[in-house]
């Protein structure tokens, strides 16, 4: 498959659709420079984007976070997906809306003078992990922590946040694994690159408590399905060595979906029935 810079199409750009190829930023667009941009991976399933109303308010709410307002509002946004969507043709796809800072009047670290613009594109995604939602994805431990609330605005979903996910994943791939694991700044279990995770003991759900990385929706989209079940879901701190005791393990993000883990650094775990039942009730969902 060619680039994604060289791809028939459309993409919704700043309020109307462009050619796919023409859709170009200038070289000094402040993004580039200072990572100032914020965006949303969404899915659609037989034309309909799952949770897309909340993806639209989460992205407006990074870029508060981030310090810029998108000049469009959640109906407005919801509309240019649809546009996009019903351009490409797609049915089952990937969606991404990106905000930036562009190119302006500034060119240093602050750029309040420079408009604020938007963009949306969509594609064919397949299985993020590959065939690891039948034996389980491999991660590695990363290196790198995620940073503290008091260094970076955690809960937005912005790309300066993910300069160290790509720094790991490339490690993990380099070790022949699918992902990495994050810990946080205080030691505790985290996420993965870009998903949440989920570890299964006793018939009990344990999960991370999300106070320093983004709460993502399929994450809280996954535990009232738990709860729904009956399921016991405890969110709370992991210490890393508590993983030799947990017995299955899977990942969840829109990408990601519901993909089993079966090995984590020196520890390992079973595809066991409630990850399968998990993965197959959220495949559900979002088609229903």
């Amino acid at each position: 498959m060619s680039g994604y810079d060289d791809r028939d199409g459309q993409i919704w750009m700043d309020g109307k659709l462009v050619d796919w190829r023409g859709a170009n930023v200038h070289i000094l667009t402040h993004a580039l420079h200072y990572a100032s941009s914020v965006f949303e991976g969404e899915r659609a399933y037989n034309g309909k984007i799952f949770k897309s109303r909340e993806h639209s308010e989460r992205l407006i709410k990074s870029g508060e976070l981030v310090g810029f307002d998108i000049p469009y509002t959640v109906d407005e946004i919801e509309a240019a997906k649809q546009e996009v969507l019903t351009a490409s043709g797609l049915k089952d796809a990937y969606v991404r809306a990106v905000a930036w800072r562009g190119a302006g009047e500034d060119m240093g670290v602050a750029s309040a003078r420079n408009p604020v613009r938007m963009a949306i594109a969509v594609w064919e995604w397949g299985a993020y992990y590959g065939d690891a939602k039948m034996k389980g994805a491999k991660l590695d431990i990363s290196k790198w922590k995620r940073p503290s609330p008091e260094t970076i605005p955690v809960h937005a979903k912005a790309a300066g946040l993910y300069m160290i996910c790509t720094m790991s994943k490339h490690e993990a791939e380099a070790k022949g694994c699918s992902d990495a694991l994050f810990m946080d700044y205080r030691g505790y279990v985290a996420e993965a690159t870009g998903a949440n995770i989920f570890f299964v003991k006793d018939g009990e759900v344990h999960t991370p408590k999300a106070d320093c990385f983004l709460n993502g929706l399929t994450r809280q989209t996954v535990i009232g399905m738990l709860e729904d079940r009956q399921v016991k879901v405890h969110e709370r701190h992991i210490m890393p060595e508590e993983m030799e005791g947990f017995e299955q393990c899977w990942l969840t993000g829109t990408a990601a979906e519901v993909t089993p883990v079966g090995q984590i650094g020196d520890y390992t775990f079973e595809v066991g029935a409630l990850t399968r039942e998990i993965a197959q009730d959220y495949e559900k969902l979002v088609r229903s």
